[in-house]
């Protein structure tokens, strides 16, 4: 089953390790360490966001880092910047709203 990003991100966890490594690569022990979860099921999470190339696997040593793939997460941004451009401008429209309310309010110290 191919999956895309937007089922990687719908999990809390998965979006957990991906702002864990991306201050920094990881094992899979260090990631497996900031959560209750067993080892298996990180590495079941560990596998889904690679499959979905938001990760990349790189091998020093003995040991697999994983690093974040920032150009998949550039592609999440820009499906996001559609909705953030409709909110911007409901806000800008409540702000006005809001500025013509204040403007239109009765001057309570003449009472």
């Amino acid at each position: 089953m191919r999956r895309d990003i937007f089922q990687a991100i719908a999990d809390p966890t998965r979006r957990a390790i991906i702002a864990l490594i991306a201050l920094q690569a990881m094992t899979p022990n260090a990631i497996a360490e900031h959560f209750d979860s067993s080892r298996q099921a990180i590495s079941k999470h560990l596998r889904i966001l690679t499959e979905c190339e938001l990760l990349q696997q790189e091998q020093q040593g003995r040991e697999i880092y994983y690093l974040l793939k920032v150009d998949k997460m550039k592609e999440i941004d820009q499906w996001l910047e559609q909705f953030r451009k409709i909110w911007e401008s409901r806000f800008s429209q409540l702000d006005d709203l809001l500025a013509t309310l204040q403007q239109n309010k009765p001057d309570e110290t003449a009472l």
